[in-house]
């Protein structure tokens, strides 16, 4: 089974693997059936998705008809005003078939101007608070991606104080001096008010090139097992943060398989192995 870590302030024993709902986003039943499958073979027990993850949560729905005690549930809105927010909230608890969500996140709050609204007088996060008042959800978190979102983040935790954050983390954006740095800060701080730090693209090989697009990535994917154990072994190496899964259902039993055996972090030898086998290259183009 796959190691539980507490989920930050929410008091929730959360397995370090997340499971993606992405994945499902230009999904079928089938797809929903075999991911369920796999999320209770290997005790997955929660769930992140959104809204913009195409009929994700609608597929996630009858889970939770049978399921919604075994998982945390987590979804998103990407939208930035009260009105529209608030909006999306009650739909999302429609569409996932539940009275209250666990944790409800601003959805990719990276660009200034955006942020600005969403956290200013009238923005989403009006809309999160007063949901959370209400009983309709929990929790509220914040997440983003590119290589600045670890210093918007930094901007996020400090001007509410959120329970979650999610950002990019692999070995390559590691290697990034400037990215490696803010990420370190944010965690630092998290860690200080006891804020979960999720992560994702875990298992980015880079973008994708002249290869074509086999997968439901809009990133080129690790597809060995060994090499998705190195990068997912990485990851969940460093302590007190959560490895969201790949945006490929069928990719997804290859990453909570390697989660099940986690042991040890792989040394930087290892990992320059892992880079040069698989010509792997910054997700994000070049950080600056």
């Amino acid at each position: 089974m796959i190691e539980k870590r507490p989920f930050g302030r929410t008091g929730y024993g959360s397995t370090v693997t997340i499971f993606g709902g992405a994945s499902l986003m230009r999904g079928s039943e089938k797809d929903a059936d075999l991911a369920l499958e796999v999320l209770l073979k290997y005790g997955v027990n929660h769930i992140d998705t959104a809204p913009r993850y195409g009929d994700a949560e609608l597929f996630i729905g009858p889970w939770m008809d049978k399921y919604r005690k075994e998982f945390f549930l987590a979804t998103k809105t990407s939208k930035r005003t009260y009105p529209e927010a608030r909006e999306e909230i009650r739909r999302s608890l429609d569409r996932l078939r539940v009275k209250q969500i666990d944790l409800i996140q601003l959805h990719n709050l990276g660009h200034p101007d955006e942020w600005d609204k969403a956290l200013g007088p009238g923005g989403a996060i009006e809309a999160a608070v007063e949901a959370r008042e209400k009983g309709w959800v929990r929790f509220i978190g914040v997440t983003g991606h590119g290589w600045m979102i670890a210093a918007m983040h930094k901007r996020s935790v400090k001007r509410f104080d959120f329970d979650s954050v999610l950002l990019p983390y692999n070995y390559l954006m590691h290697l990034n001096e400037r990215y490696r740095n803010e990420f370190d800060e944010v965690v630092r701080i998290c860690q200080e008010s006891n804020t979960a730090v999720q992560t994702i693209k875990s298992i980015a090989r880079g973008p994708w090139g002249i290869s074509p697009q086999n997968r439901n990535t809009w990133y080129q994917p690790l597809e060995e097992q060994e090499d998705i154990d190195r990068a997912v072994h990485w990851v969940l190496g460093r302590p007190n943060i959560f490895l969201n899964t790949v945006g490929d259902v069928k990719l997804l039993p290859k990453v909570l398989d390697a989660a099940s055996r986690f042991q040890r972090r792989p040394t930087d030898k290892e990992m320059e192995q892992l880079v040069q086998r698989n010509k792997m290259s910054p997700l994000f183009g070049i950080g600056t």
